[in-house]
């Protein structure tokens, strides 16, 4: 699955294998900073960051100057200009990727560096306090979650969880989801339905919002949670038209048409659900623990908001996928690997680390940080228990190398508001996914090899 080992990576061929450009998260990499480990010391090396512009502050790259002697350089994330660094042999020395399904796309094109030799020798990343989250950066050559450790995650999220506004339940008549046992989808849509408000034919409270971090991977937790997978076991296809992966496109369909919650036809004007949750303008949300981060810094709303278990379908199985796991990844051909080594050390199991932990934003990717998770209020603690008591449903859904989540996603929305207006039914769209999804799948794996 890999280029012949020597072959010079030209801008064509990069081009070629990266289609239609990788996908994006949505969480954002901050923090404060403190304590220097035994590990590689800083010796005024330069460190080049390829991210987003809210993933690391200047007050951060002060710190990291600072604490470790290392100075960080910034470059605005961006696919064709990493294409463009990485043929022209001047790759960042790290990047921001998404674990869940940037890891194999990447992997899978040999420009990643393995870091199981950086674990081994570090003091700060222990792999024995890594949560399993982290092996979403592990792929084997065929298989995500097994193999080297091309990256790590900042924190996370089991994004298939949702809060609850107890508030907007209670003026509905709505009984609360269980605390620790899931709801099943249909129980959840129902809810959802009955949580809803018109008026004037506007929406004025969603009832709820589920589209979890990008539609692709949102689709193939479903259909793991209808008991199947959405792609062939070797990646190469996907078959929307197995019961499992028919079950779930019907019930996310099913959601687009009763316009319970934003959607492809029913956009959001705030662009994602937190301002909208915030502004008791929204009943349900799945954006997992990570929205904590939000709403513990409301007052108000946080006495009234609460996190319920990833829901299930009727004959399904129970999971509770994270579907994002943003982190950094290492190029394979980066000059200055040491001293961006000590920077992800620092980052991930450091100071900033400890301050993201405490923060809300995310569980914590290092075991040994969950005891700083917010847990001094009531409402906290209330939260802190249902989280715990998720994480043994977590796992891995694999995803596949062949293609961006981005680009399916481009495709799912070509097709899909025909079946959401229905205008088409689920039986079609399933046979134009597959159709259109698998053409795309294909060239990927030819890239590949």
């Amino acid at each position: 699955m890999h280029p012949h080992a020597g072959a010079s990576l030209s801008r064509r061929r990069f081009l070629a294998l990266s289609a239609a450009g990788a996908a994006t998260g949505a969480a954002a990499l901050n923090g404060c900073a403190m304590q220097v480990s035994g590990g590689v010391s800083g010796g005024g090396e330069t460190v080049t960051l390829m991210v987003k512009p809210d993933d690391i502050s200047p007050e951060l790259v002060k710190q990291a100057q600072k604490d470790i002697g290392v100075r960080i350089v910034t470059v605005r994330h961006d696919i064709t200009k990493l294409i463009g660094m990485m043929t022209n042999g001047a790759p960042p020395d790290l990047v921001r990727g998404v674990g869940a399904t940037d890891a194999p796309y990447f992997a899978a094109r040999d420009v990643m560096e393995n870091l199981d030799p950086y674990f081994a020798r570090s003091s700060i990343l222990k792999v024995d306090d890594l949560d399993p989250v982290n092996d979403l950066w592990r792929f084997d050559g065929r298989t995500q979650g097994k193999g080297p450790r091309y990256g790590m995650a900042k924190d996370f999220s089991q994004d298939s969880m949702f809060w609850y506004n107890t508030a907007l339940f209670g003026q509905a008549g709505v009984d609360y989801p269980p605390e620790t046992e899931p709801v099943t989808f249909e129980e959840w849509l129902e809810n959802a339905k009955r949580l809803t408000r018109r008026k004037s034919g506007q929406t004025t409270v969603f009832g709820g919002s589920y589209n979890g971090v990008l539609t692709p991977n949102l689709l193939a937790s479903l259909t793991a949670a209808a008991g199947g997978s959405l792609f062939a076991d070797d990646f190469s296809r996907v078959d929307f038209t197995t019961p499992e992966a028919r079950k779930a496109l019907t019930w996310y369909i099913e959601y687009g048409r009763a316009r319970v919650g934003p959607s492809i036809i029913q956009p959001d004007p705030n662009a994602w659900d937190g301002p909208t949750f915030q502004a008791n303008r929204m009943a349900m949300s799945n954006s997992g623990y990570w929205l904590g981060g939000l709403i513990n810094a409301d007052k108000k709303l946080a006495p009234l908001a609460r996190l319920a278990p990833a829901p299930m379908f009727e004959g399904g199985q129970r999971v509770s996928p994270c579907q994002a796991g943003t982190g950094l990844w290492m190029p394979k051909k980066a000059k200055n690997k040491d001293a961006a080594w000590r920077v992800f050390e620092w980052f991930f199991g450091e100071g900033p680390a400890k301050a993201r932990a405490s923060s809300g934003w995310g569980i914590p990717t290092l075991k040994s940080l969950r005891p700083l998770m917010p847990a001094q209020e009531d409402y906290q603690k209330r939260v802190l228990k249902v989280q715990n008591a998720e994480l043994k449903h977590f796992s891995v859904i694999a995803y596949t190398p062949y293609a961006t989540a981005d680009s399916l996603y481009a495709l799912f929305n070509q097709e899909a508001p025909a079946a959401m207006h229905g205008r088409m039914s689920v039986d079609t769209l399933a046979g134009r996914l597959n159709s259109a999804m698998n053409e795309q799948l294909k060239r990927g794996k030819e890239q590949v090899g």
